[in-house]
């Protein structure tokens, strides 16, 4: 058994095209219908941001203030968590040199968003995403990061600082300021993180893989076959400080090579994640546009399950048209699998009719234009 987190409250300000709404939820699954521009994933988007990060649509802080508001946004929200009832409150806060995103737990300011993931994690699918297996590997590997988050919530902080580190080198060698000694404090830095970036994209997946393979004869979806390319490929068993030695060493060699491109060459951040439908054993790139959808919603769910079994608490899902291109009875199979992770879901479409079979598991709201009738 799981503990199931859910919302009971949630109050925005400001938000997208929200002036001011607030909902009460029943820890039932939640869906919301209304036509196209009402406002229905604007409150998707609102409890994406009870994770850390920029939201399911990573957009500027200003676009998602409501136009002509005198300040930021505020989200506010009544959690039964994982550690327990919580009152959360985010939002952003401005001056004239910068726009930061703060956030408060039972009413004390938090030092880092990351506390978020003490207390849910928010997983979700878009029609964003359904280009992931033919658009670009920075996409992918921005996929693979949040799936590897919500198990690993240090990652992000371990990214980052990567990130910051390969700044500092690729400035150093494209001003040809080749000075050793800071050239390989920062490289031996960039190696320790990006080895430990790798290593837990690959436990990630490895364990992802093994729950596919435990279930798919369960899942109405095709299963994917999950890999890692593009740095140290095949290399994962070896230890990992010698992993670090090496990639240390690459960028050692590489210096003059990445100062021509005008960047760092190997790393983590050139990393790709392939997929292959298992049945058909073909890249998920070329399946249908049918099966892709299929595929990805098979890999959020099997995700879901795992973060459900690794944590002990279900995570809270975000499935915004999610039934639009489903027949009836896979629309019905992936109710009741959303319902049997045990978590609180929250689901979008045009047509109430299309959520039937979830029948009194869910409330019903419509959206239109800001506001909301249950």
């Amino acid at each position: 058994m799981v503990h199931k987190v859910s919302l009971g409250r949630m109050k925005l300000t400001d938000f997208r095209n929200y002036a001011e709404v607030a909902l009460t939820f029943d820890a039932r699954h939640v869906v919301l219908t209304g036509d196209n521009g009402a406002g229905k994933t604007n409150l998707l988007e609102a409890v994406s941001f009870l994770s850390p990060g920029r939201g399911l649509r990573r957009a500027a802080y200003a676009d998602i203030t409501r136009v002509g508001a005198a300040g930021g946004f505020a989200i506010f929200a009544d959690v039964d968590g994982m550690e327990g009832e919580v009152a959360i409150g985010t939002g952003i806060e401005s001056s004239d040199e910068s726009t930061s995103r703060k956030l408060r737990l039972n009413g004390t300011a938090a030092k880092t968003i990351d506390e978020l993931t003490d207390h849910l994690r928010v997983l979700w699918l878009t029609p964003a995403m359904d280009g992931l297996f033919t658009g670009t590997s920075s996409d992918r590997r921005r996929f693979l990061d949040r799936l590897v988050l919500s198990l690993d919530p240090a990652h992000g902080r371990r990214a980052g600082d990567f990130e910051r580190a390969m700044r500092s080198r690729n400035r150093l060698l494209s001003e040809g300021r080749f000075d050793p000694a800071w050239l390989t404090g920062i490289e031996n830095q960039m190696a320790s993180l990006g080895v430990a970036m790798a290593l837990a994209r690959q436990e990630m997946l490895g364990l992802l893989s093994r729950l596919i393979d435990e279930r798919h004869e369960e899942m109405p979806f095709p299963s994917a076959v999950l890999e890692l390319s593009g740095f140290f490929d095949n290399q994962f068993d070896r230890p990992a400080i010698d992993l670090e030695d090496d990639y240390a060493a690459l960028l050692r060699d590489g210096r003059h090579r990445d100062a021509a491109a005008g960047r760092t060459l190997d790393g983590p951040h050139r990393a790709d994640l392939l997929v292959r439908h298992k049945a058909k054993d073909i890249e998920a790139e070329r399946c249908s546009t049918g099966e892709q959808k299929a595929l990805l919603v098979g890999l959020i769910l099997a995700h879901a399950r795992l973060v459900a079994n690794m944590t002990g608490h279900a995570p809270v899902l975000l499935l915004d048209e999610i039934a639009a291109h489903l027949d009836e009875g896979r629309r019905a199979a992936l109710f009741d699998l959303v319902d049997g992770l045990g978590g609180q879901a929250f689901m979008t479409g045009t047509d109430r009719a299309m959520f039937g079979a979830l029948s009194d598991r869910a409330q019903f709201f419509t959206v239109s234009g800001g506001t909301l009738e249950g």
